[in-house]
């Protein structure tokens, strides 16, 4: 049988079909300008995690960005990719996280200097001085919609907090968990937003009531561990009682997370198809161009012959 054109080869490598039911809970107090959204990524966080071989401080910060881009994301109506993605001067100088409408999760992280990072290293330490930006990818027929603050604060918890309160948009408060349990790799996240009054349940409630909701609503999620947020055995349900069961919290329908690396052989064909072919021939080794997958970290094998590349301009 004739071996299919990359470019016409839309199969993927040989990557986990794993997902999560219950990944996202939103969540409401009623009568309260006040929503949420409690992410747990259960086996899909060793899943992901695992594809590169990070030391735990970097697994752990790659873990929280999976975490916060699935809460925002699970926030927004749209059909795309939501993405947050921050850039430093750090021993890690990119970090990027994107999920889409449907829940299709995956993440990466570069590291420049391993030896720079210690078990103690802290989000700010890692990252450096920078930007964190978040992005809504609509398509190739949309304009990517994005907002960039610069690196403020010590967790990528409080970068987040930092970046809501500088695009001037309502308050909310992040509360982000990542690390090796006796289950595996965990990470989580405890989103809470405050509702516009005219978006609220109760509109006509007064400015100093609203204020007041929301402060207690905050000072009630501070409590929260990380432990309780990456503990499997305790139900989504069970946690956000525990923390809100006195405000008559409710639970919305729970929507479903998975392993979302969208890489593909005809993809990656389609990239290397825009290259001339000099810079083609510079690229191959030993017969074949190798484009290796930064999410998944799967090698992809295109033998030069069969790449033709971008036709060379005459000057």
């Amino acid at each position: 049988m004739t071996e299919i054109p990359a470019f016409l080869d839309s199969t993927r490598p040989q990557v986990p079909d794993l997902a999560v039911p219950r990944g996202i809970t939103p969540f409401y107090l009623p009568d309260q300008p006040v929503r949420g959204r409690l992410v747990r990524l259960g086996p899909l966080a060793a899943t992901l995690l695992s594809r590169h071989n990070h030391s735990p401080p970097v697994k752990a910060l790659l873990g929280q960005a999976l975490a916060l881009a699935a809460a925002l994301a699970t926030a927004l109506k749209f059909k795309g990719s939501f993405s947050v993605q921050a850039r430093g001067n750090g021993p890690v100088p990119m970090l990027l996280a994107d999920c889409t409408d449907s829940g299709a999760l995956r993440g990466y992280a570069r590291v420049d200097d391993e030896t720079a990072i210690t078990p103690e290293s802290t989000a700010s330490a890692m990252l450096g001085s920078g930007y964190l930006a978040f992005t809504v990818d609509l398509g190739l027929e949309h304009d990517p919609q994005q907002g960039i603050v610069s690196l403020e604060g010590g967790t990528l918890a409080a970068m987040a907090e930092h970046y809501f309160t500088q695009s001037e948009q309502l308050p909310a408060r992040v509360f982000l968990a990542a690390a090796e349990t006796p289950q595996g790799w965990r990470a989580s996240a405890l989103v809470l937003e405050r509702v516009a009054g005219a978006g609220g349940i109760d509109p006509d409630m007064p400015e100093e009531m609203q204020e007041e909701a929301w402060r207690t609503a905050t000072i009630l999620a501070e409590t929260i561990t990380a432990d309780e947020l990456l503990d499997d055995s305790l139900t989504p349900e069970r946690l956000l009682y525990r923390l809100f069961h006195g405000e008559g919290v409710a639970v919305a329908k729970p929507r479903p997370l998975s392993f979302g690396c969208r890489c593909s052989r005809s993809r990656l064909s389609g990239i290397l198809e825009g290259f001339p072919s000099d810079d083609l021939d510079h690229m191959a080794v030993e017969g074949d161009i190798v484009m290796t997958c930064e999410f998944c970290n799967f090698d992809f094998h295109f033998p030069r012959d069969t790449i033709a590349g971008r036709p060379e301009t005459k000057a």
